[in-house]
Formats: C-alpha cells, sequence, structure tokens
C-alpha cells in the first residue's frame, strides 16, 4: 500500500451510517513517504481521498495507507485502507491545524502568533511548557489556562478515540463519551460497554455491542442480554406503546440478540429485581397487526396476558387511571360557577353545549377539526372565567402550540412544563404535594398529550379545579407512548362534546374543506388558478423531490411573496429516499443556504450546520428550556469557542459541538414532529412509495398545519390510498381498561 499524510482542507461527502467519506486533503511532505504523481492532484493541490474513516473535522491531519485509483468520472482518487488521525509536523501543518477550530479557545490569528514564536516546537511547548505560552503576545495567564486545559482535554479524547474509532465511533460521539464519564471513559467503555447504551443519548444498543463484542464479551453476557431485552422494549415504546406482551417482548429480543430463547425468561427476572421493568397480567384483548395478535392470543393465561413494561411507563399508566377517578370524584366547583355569563347569541348550540359541560363537569373533553370553532369556544369560556373572577391557565404541550394558543385567544398560555415548573435537578415542583392553585385549566391540543406527561399534570391539578381538554382526536397520536385523548374518550369517564359544524367563514378555505373531505374519506378538491390547495402531479420520488424544491423555492415566493425559510414548510411521512425528510433537507440547505466563503459553517453528528440554517431541536433539555419540536434559526457560530447560537422565537440558546446531534436541519421535517404546529404554508410529498405511511389521521395531520396554503406534490393514486386507509395504528395501552376498572 502507499502512504499520503496531510490535513483535511474540506468533506465533501460523509455518510454517518457506514463512515463512507470523500474529501479533499491538501499533502504534505514528510521523509519516508512518497510524494503524490503531480497528475494526481488538482489545479490548487488538493487530492481527492474516499474510504470509510472515522469522522473528520476541516483542520485534522492524517496519515493514511491505500492505493491511487482512477474514477472513470471523477478521475485520480486516494483510496484509504487505514485511516490514522495524527498531529502535523510542518509549521504550516501546525498552524493550520491551531487555527482549524480543533484546540477550543484558538483562532487563525491567535494560532498563527503562536507557531511565529515557537515554529516547529510549538506542540511540545503546549505539552510540557504551557507557561511559556505567556511568551505569546495578547495571551495573559487565563487565556493560557484555557488552552492548555483545551489542549489536555483533546488529548485525552484522542485516546479515547484512537479506542473506538475502530469500533464504528464517530468522534463527535466520542467526545460525548468522555464529558459524561471525564477520565474514566477508556475504563467504563472497557469494563461494560452496554453502560453507553444507557448513559448517552445517541449510543444505540447496535454500537455498544458492536464495542463488547470486539471486546470479547460472550453473546450470552448476562448484561448483554438486559441491555437487548430493554432496547427492544425502548424500540417498541418509541412507536408509542406503552407495554408489550411478554412473548413478542422475548420474540423481538432473540432477533435482535441471536441467543436462545431460554436465556430471556431469567433475565426478565433480573431486570424486575432492579425494578428496570415491571410484568403484569392484563385481561384485555389487542386489536391490531395480525401476527402480533397471534402471538398475544397463544399467550394469555386464565387471568389474561402477560407484559411487560418499562417501570416508568407502568406507574405512569396507573396514575393516569388514579388521578382521573380523584378529579371526578371532587366536589364540583361547577355549582358555584354561573353558566349563564357566556353570549349565547354568538354561539352555536353545540359550542353553549361544549362551555355548559366544562362548566359543570371537573373533566370534559372538546374535539372537532379545523374551522369548527373550538377557539371561539375557548374565548367565550375564557370571558364567563374572567366575569367571575376564577384563576384559570392555558396550557399546551408544546411550545410552539403555546405561542398559537396564546395569539388565538389573546391571553397568556404555556408549555405544560413551564406550568409545572419543571427543573432539571427537582422534576417538577407542581405535585401533589404542591398543587396548581387554578379553579380551571384548559390544554389545547391534548392528541399530543403522551402518558408520562398527562400523569404528570393531573397529579398537580388540585380536588375541585375542572379541567378542560381540547384537541382533534382525528389526527396522530401523540410522539411519545400512549394513546391518552383516545382512551380517555373511549372510556367513558369524561363527557365530550365533538364539534362538527364548518363555520362559515372557514368554508371559504379549501384547507380546512378538503381536510374534512379527507376525514370522511373522500377525495379533496384541488384550486385551479387561485387558491389555497394545489396538487403538482408527479410519479416517481425524483420528480417529486425535483417538484417540491421548485415550488418552495420558485412557485410559492414569486405567487404568494411568502419568505421560502421562515414561511414555508415542507413535510414528509418517510425520513429515507429522494423525498424523504434527510434527502429534501440537503437539497434545501443548498440552494435556500448555500456554503460561501464567508459563511461560517460546521460538520457534526454527519450534518453541515452552517449560519443561518432553520433547524429543529429533536429531543427535551430542560437546562436550555428547548423541547423536542422546537423549531429556530442558526445566528452565530463560534469556531474558536465551539459553540453555536440558535434563535427559537427569541430566545438565544447556545450549543456546543457535542451537543448539536439534539438538532437537525428543519427545511422539511417529519409530519410527526409538526404536531401542535402551524405554518402559514406546507408543502407534503405523496407517493405511492410511501404506502406504509399512507394513512389518512396522518395525511390529514399534514394538511391541517397549513393555515394558508397548502401544496401536494406526487400522484392521485398514493393521495387516494391515504384517504381510503382509516386503520390507526394501534397501540398496547391498557389506560381505558384502567380508566373503567377506576370508575
Amino acid at each position: 500500500m502507499e502512504s499520503l499524510v496531510g490535513s483535511v482542507e474540506r468533506i465533501t461527502f460523509y455518510n454517518p451510517e457506514n463512515g463512507y467519506t470523500v474529501l479533499r486533503l491538501r499533502p504534505e511532505h514528510q521523509k519516508g513517504i512518497q510524494a503524490p504523481p503531480k497528475s494526481s492532484l488538482s489545479f490548487d493541490g488538493l487530492a481527492t481521498i474516499v474510504g470509510n474513516l472515522p469522522e473528520v473535522s476541516p483542520g485534522e491531519h492524517l496519515r493514511l495507507q491505500g492505493h491511487w485509483d482512477r474514477h472513470p468520472k471523477h478521475g485520480q482518487q486516494f483510496k484509504v485502507e487505514i485511516c490514522e488521525q495524527t498531529l502535523p509536523a510542518t509549521v504550516v501543518g501546525i498552524q493550520g491545524y491551531l487555527g482549524s477550530g480543533m484546540i477550543k479557545g484558538i483562532g487563525p490569528k491567535l494560532a498563527e502568533r503562536i507557531v511565529a514564536q515557537f515554529k516547529e516546537d510549538t506542540f511540545d511547548i503546549i505539552e510540557q511548557n504551557p507557561d511559556r505560552l505567556l511568551e505569546v503576545p495578547g495571551i495573559g495567564l487565563d487565556r493560557a489556562n484555557r488552552i492548555t486545559g483545551a489542549w489536555q482535554e483533546q488529548k485525552r479524547i484522542k485516546e479515547i478515540m484512537v479506542f473506538l474509532h475502530g469500533h464504528g465511533v464517530s468522534t463527535n460521539l466520542a467526545i460525548k463519551i468522555y464529558k459524561t464519564y471525564g477520565d474514566k471513559a477508556l475504563e467504563t467503555v472497557q469494563q461494560d460497554p452496554y453502560q453507553l447504551e444507557r448513559d448517552i443519548y445517541g449510543v444505540g444498543f447496535k454500537t455498544a455491542d458492536r464495542i463488547a463484542q470486539a471486546l470479547g464479551l460472550p453473546a450470552d453476557h448476562p448484561s448483554r442480554i438486559e441491555t437487548g431485552i430493554v432496547f427492544a422494549l425502548n424500540e417498541m415504546t418509541n412507536d408509542g406503546h406503552v407495554y408489550v406482551p411478554r412473548d413478542l417482548l422475548a420474540q423481538r429480543a432473540t432477533a435482535l440478540l441471536e441467543v436462545p430463547s431460554e436465556l430471556v425468561p431469567p433475565a426478565l427476572e433480573r431486570l424486575n429485581e432492579q425494578d428496570r421493568i415491571r410484568a403484569e397480567l392484563l385481561p384485555i384483548k389487542y386489536k391490531g397487526d395480525e401476527e402480533e395478535e397471534q402471538v398475544v392470543a397463544e399467550s394469555r393465561e386464565m387471568y389474561g396476558a402477560p407484559v411487560i413494561y418499562l417501570t416508568p411507563l407502568y406507574f405512569g399508566e396507573k396514575g393516569v387511571a388514579k388521578h382521573v377517578k380523584r378529579l371526578g370524584s371532587a366536589a364540583p366547583a361547577g355549582k358555584s360557577m354561573n353558566r349563564n355569563l357566556f353570549p349565547a347569541d354568538d354561539l352555536s348550540a353545540e359550542q353553549q353545549a361544549a362551555i355548559d359541560m366544562a362548566l359543570s363537569h371537573p373533566l370534559s373533553i372538546l374535539t372537532g377539526g379545523p374551522g369548527t370553532g373550538k377557539t371561539t369556544c375557548l374565548k367565550a369560556l375564557i370571558d364567563a372565567l374572567e366575569a367571575q373572577h376564577r384563576k384559570y391557565a392555558l396550557a399546551s404541550p408544546t411550545g410552539r402550540a403555546a405561542k398559537r394558543l396564546s395569539e388565538a385567544t389573546g391571553r397568556s398560555a404555556k408549555t405544560i412544563h413551564r406550568l409545572l415548573e419543571f427543573s432539571p435537578l427537582e422534576g417538577f415542583k407542581r405535585n401533589e404535594k404542591q398543587p396548581l392553585d387554578l379553579d380551571f385549566l384548559v390544554v389545547d391540543e391534548a392528541s399530543m398529550l403522551d402518558l408520562i406527561l398527562t400523569n404528570n399534570l393531573l397529579k398537580a391539578v388540585r380536588p375541585g379545579t375542572h379541567v378542560l381538554l381540547v384537541g382533534d382526536v382525528d389526527q396522530l397520536p401523540s410522539v411519545g407512548a400512549g394513546d391518552v385523548l383516545r382512551d380517555l374518550i373511549a372510556s367513558g369517564v369524561a363527557p365530550v362534546t365533538r364539534l362538527n359544524a364548518i363555520f362559515r367563514q372557514a368554508a371559504n378555505s379549501k384547507i380546512i374543506t378538503n381536510a374534512h373531505l379527507i376525514n370522511q374519506g373522500k377525495f379533496p378538491v384541488f384550486s385551479g388558478g387561485e387558491g389555497d390547495f394545489f396538487l403538482f402531479p408527479a410519479e416517481d420520488a425524483m420528480a417529486t423531490a425535483d417538484w417540491i424544491l421548485r415550488i418552495v423555492t420558485e412557485r410559492i415566493p414569486q405567487k404568494f411573496s411568502l419568505d421560502a425559510v421562515r414561511d414555508i414548510q415542507v413535510l414528509s411521512p418517510i425520513y429515507r429516499g429522494p423525498a424523504g425528510v434527510i434527502a429534501l433537507n440537503d437539497r434545501l440547505q443548498e440552494r435556500l443556504n448555500p456554503s460561501t466563503k464567508d459563511k461560517p459553517e460546521r460538520r457534526l453528528f454527519g450534518t453541515v450546520f452552517r449560519l443561518g440554517d432553520k433547524v429543529m431541536q429533536i429531543q427535551n433539555n430542560y437546562d436550555k428550556d428547548v423541547y423536542n419540536g422546537d423549531i429556530g434559526f442558526v445566528q452565530g457560530m463560534d469556531m474558536i469557542e465551539q459553540t453555536l447560537r440558535v434563535d427559537f422565537d427569541g430566545r438565544n440558546v447556545t450549543f456546543e459541538w457535542s451537543e448539536a446531534d439534539q438538532l437537525t436541519l428543519a427545511y422539511a421535517v417529519s409530519v410527526h414532529k409538526a404536531q401542535g404546529s402551524e405554518f402559514p404554508a406546507v408543502v407534503l410529498p405523496v407517493m405511492t412509495q410511501h404506502y406504509m405511511m399512507l394513512q389518512r389521521n396522518l395525511f390529514y395531520t399534514a394538511v391541517t398545519r397549513a393555515r394558508k396554503l397548502c401544496v401536494l406534490a406526487g400522484s392521485r393514486r398514493a393521495i387516494g390510498m391515504a384517504v381510503r386507509n382509516n386503520k390507526v395504528a394501534q397501540r398496547f395501552t391498557a389506560l381505558e381498561w384502567r380508566l373503567r376498572e377506576e370508575a
């Protein structure tokens, strides 16, 4: 094999799943290493490198082994077999490395001054005599200490990386592992790699398993079996299930672990003893996937089917049922509420009934599609509460939904987390011991309520407080585990008002009328030259994606004067493929926020983040007060301090490079992630290739996210499939049964 040494100039392509990389390298001449042939270099002296590499960044120095190969389209390329991350030896290389942002606190200008002072000895000085940094003009004691600390941290991270890269762990993940365990990182990984899956967001079972097997841990090691079972259970709860039938879980875990099935029951017992799971017999019949249904039927015992819960979900489900009963049995404060204070002349009979229901029952539900007057109802209810000087609060599961509720009612609305005064260290400060001081609580977008959040919310509601849940039950269920709103309605424990009549002003919008047609299983009606609901026909995924690019970047901005980034939201039912979220984000970023020399950017966790990018938070971060689904814009990137700053609706939040896996590009997002949000314009690919996701409630949810304009790209056949498919994905949940039992 031939050798090549140099510094990374830029990354052309990186696949985070397998590490396949295309990058441009500036070769350096070193003793014993033959210079690359001139014919292999571009006019600017760069070589093209391809191969499966660890995740590297511009400025890093690499020692590569492989061979030169001529690609018919791209010319000479160096195909890498072995990659080693090293420190550069030349003055130019040292200055480039220090100034690339690799060492926190050192930028290009400071790197130039340091290298001018110490030349080839720069790394030795920082490593062995860091006090001499004070000789560099502009470096004081504080800056010298920060540079020394960053250098030592980087050195320790490098040691961990050498070990982890061999097992397919990316640089950014290695940094997170180091920041979680500090100097014990390597020891922790080597002693129990499965600990990573439990402690670190972004490390899945498969990554931990790959490391464990490389270390020689046997396939039947107890820690591996337990972690595999919990992983399989988590995968099911990520799909919305609250519990999993025991035999189905055993089947999934056995297939994942590739071990004999008899190893699973003892591991379940150990997990139960550790209180990580709870086992129970449930006397209910699951309706859904035929194969799963058969497994459940075969596992039934005299008193029901044995099922397994993650412990928090077990207590969450029991807690919701208990709290609903507690609220329902409290003395009805509604007796003292005057139900004649709302202006009946402005309301329909349905709306009057809804308000009467809310004022006279401790727990009630208001549901209905767009344009049916839910907001009008809320305004009248608030007027009645204010006229009686009642203490009330308005809340929603997400920040964007709370903002919409506030704008619609003209009153203050909070996220449920903020209402309950959540603290990362103390959890929810409002609870049974310190309940909310309210007479009335309105929770909007209740279809988004998952089991854990509902339990914490109801726990903080004192007996006598009235609770009104408002939401559209025909939308997708919550992203988190459970199907709370449907279960509450199906159980019959709370009165329900369903608004059906579309108001005259709303009937002028095809978005609203089509949403109701879709909900009734009817084909939508598209606009001609004018209107707010359009279809651009396309039969294959690439043609659909091409249409979406033109619609977003040209057609809508020109015809409707809407901003392509801030006003238009692309929603896709899937992540993979040419018209999936990932590919659309890459193409839209390239068109709407292209790379320029003066625009900072950084590749982190396989994603290029660029100043001005539209991004979404994809996990709850209570320390930063940002939550799953929040959308913001990258307002600043500090290449020296290794941070990026995101503006979330006027609030600036700073992320370190190692925290960037909490963010993703948001030019296109999944329909699920858009729940609770509303956008001036929505663009949606609908193709037969998406058949697994073509469900009526998903299509309906996507369409109802649009406020002024909805544009579909795809085929009529696919739209027909979505409209006809009213099979709502069943979730394993026993809440309806528990509510009936408590009642």
